[in-house]
């Protein structure tokens, strides 16, 4: 079986850990993009957002464990993009050629490393508008 390698932002990786209207679509993806490539710090966003659910009691405190045990399952598996110069450079570029913050900047920055700067239509799973909508600009194919 083919390995596909995709760029996973952590609006995508979340609804892989607990329920979410993302969520369905989220396993889809993960199915046929099994090599999950990530920004340095997807964990810990990951995290924060489960942790944000259980404070709104959007999941209980059983759904939170299970989620992290499912992202440190993934985390496990996938591969980090580093927070080198190169990085921090591109996402500088992002923020004057893109409308976004700063943390998504660093997210698209990272996709780029990960693909030496020529995104040749790599798939870049986010679900996130407005990042998936800079991502297309940079050449990725934004999913779903």
């Amino acid at each position: 079986m083919k390995v596909e390698a995709a760029f996973w932002d952590t609006s995508a990786v979340v609804p892989l850990c607990c329920h979410q209207s993302a969520s369905l679509q989220a396993r889809r993806l993960a199915r046929r993009y099994d090599r999950m490539i990530v920004w340095w710090s997807a964990s810990v966003e990951a995290y924060s957002a489960l942790s944000r659910l259980l404070r709104q009691r959007e999941i209980s405190q059983g759904e939170f464990e299970w989620a992290v045990k499912r992202l440190e399952q993934m985390e496990s598996t996938w591969w980090d993009v580093a927070p080198e110069e190169d990085a921090r450079k591109t996402a500088k570029e992002m923020l004057n050629r893109y409308d976004l913050r700063a943390a998504d900047a660093l997210q698209l920055a990272a996709a780029m490393v990960w693909c030496d700067h020529n995104p040749r239509r790599r798939p870049f799973i986010c679900f996130d508008q407005r990042l998936a909508e800079a991502a297309r600009k940079a050449g990725f194919i934004a999913l779903p």
